[in-house]
């Protein structure tokens, strides 16, 4: 379709996931369960943190901040996603997607980085213990955070802007929300530009944040290969687990979708990946880090046992 007889697009219909009536109730039930989990576990984990002395250093500062990011960029997109389970009408207004997509990548970019920063808290609890604290300053710790924020910025002012100048031909996004690549689908302008950008700015995202990791890592299993007992390496290791577990989840997903070519997967495996890292790691993550966490279980047990003095009193 040429750009003379096109007709202009001011709202779109989100596909999202096709199948019978019963199957769109089934994963409606399912994905608001895993929501509901997701703003539990969240929203305990930054109540926990913020009401227990015993977890006010760098590392849950850093944990309380990254709860608060998988709670905001999962209620970008799940809340939509459950209403076009139960309703006919699946649109969502011009306006209404440049915001889910501005504010989707905005967190998504923020979390990118912020893992990056708690790798790099990570590697100076380990190589420096006795200066940790001093280290990692409250100033220190209002840059690590406003970096990511910075990128996050960057990321969701570029890709919206570049996304809604283009003339869209069709209205039907064949995704579950107004994700980049199906939306840029839809135009009859030319989109090389928004590919290329999206890919070299998905490429350096990933790449730098990732790399950050990595050389945290390698450096902080130096410094716990240098532990003389066996039992101090299990303890050093286990509270940088949880971590790794996290990170390792969440950008092999993101490369997935973003990095491989759109020609490599099919459009059915690109949303089961997506619905991955948007819906199920933000709940996954508060779990991770409160199963694999000892520090975090014994709050969760001294929060218990508070509630159980106070409960007996009355």
């Amino acid at each position: 379709m040429t750009k003379e007889n096109h007709t202009v697009t001011y709202e779109f219909i989100l596909l999202g996931f096709t199948g019978s009536p019963e199957l769109q109730l089934t994963l409606f039930i399912f994905f608001l369960i895993v929501y509901l989990i997701t703003i539990m576990g969240n929203l305990g984990m930054i109540l926990l943190i913020r009401f227990d002395s015993r977890l006010h250093t760098p590392m849950y500062f850093f944990l309380s901040n990254l709860s608060f990011v998988d709670l905001c960029y999962s209620s970008v997109v799940t809340p939509k996603m459950l209403m076009d389970f139960v309703v006919e009408s699946k649109t969502i207004s011009l306006a209404g997607c440049a915001a889910q997509m501005w504010f989707f990548g905005l967190f998504l970019g923020v979390e990118c980085y912020l893992l990056a920063s708690m790798a790099y808290d990570r590697y100076v609890a380990i190589s420096n213990p006795l200066l940790y604290t001093v280290i990692m300053s409250r100033n220190v710790r209002a840059q690590l955070l406003a970096g990511p924020y910075f990128v996050g910025l960057l990321n969701a002012i570029t890709h919206t802007s570049l996304t809604f100048q283009l003339t869209f031909c069709t209205s039907e996004i064949n995704h579950f929300f107004c994700d980049i690549p199906a939306v840029i689908a839809l135009s009859c302008s030319d989109t090389r530009i928004n590919k290329v950008v999206l890919f070299v700015m998905s490429c350096t995202l990933g790449t730098v944040s990732s790399s950050v990791v990595i050389v945290s890592y390698i450096y902080i299993l130096a410094a716990i290969l240098r532990i003389r007992s066996a039992e101090g390496r299990r303890k050093t290791f286990s509270t940088c687990s949880s971590h790794l577990t996290a990170v390792s989840t969440f950008f092999g997903t993101l490369f997935f979708i973003y990095v491989r070519p759109n020609s490599s997967f099919s459009v059915d495996e690109g949303k089961t990946v997506s619905m991955f890292y948007t819906v199920v790691i933000p709940m996954l993550n508060p779990l991770i880090y409160s199963v694999r966490n000892k520090e975090v279980k014994d709050a969760v047990w001294r929060v218990i046992q508070r509630k159980g003095l106070l409960s007996m009193r009355q």
